[in-house]
């Protein structure tokens, strides 16, 4: 999938799993006429691509700080968690001297004095 059928000027009008007598022509799932066919656009998957990267990256460095304060163990962690985070740690210090750590401690000690969380409840 898909054969595309076309109109009059060439642009996609339909969309067909199986070749048809006015659908002969092919073309990849991910070809930027089918995407933008669709309504979807290369730029928005790949925003939101580059998004989820980035929060992914926040999420490695709040791990490491958690475990850096003795808050969870790095063996607290599924097997398969503790090796994906470990083989992207090595990949992203290889690249970048420290990792291009994106949270610090002292990120997370402001957050968590803004907030409150971890003081005793006022009874």
């Amino acid at each position: 999938m898909p054969y595309v059928h076309r109109d009059a000027d060439r642009r996609i009008a339909r969309l067909c799993r199986d070749a048809e007598p006015d659908a002969q022509e092919f073309l990849p799932a991910g070809d930027p006429e089918v995407q933008a066919f669709l309504g979807r656009s290369g730029d928005e998957s790949s925003g939101f691509r580059e998004l989820d990267a980035d929060f992914v990256r926040v999420l490695e460095d709040v791990v490491d700080v958690l475990i850096g304060r003795h808050i969870i163990a790095i063996t607290d962690l599924p097997p398969e968690a503790r090796a994906k985070l470990m083989s992207r740690k090595s990949y992203r210090d290889s690249l970048l001297p420290g990792g291009g750590d994106l949270v610090s401690g002292a990120d997370i000690d402001e957050a968590v004095g803004r907030t409150g969380f971890g003081r005793p409840a006022d009874d």
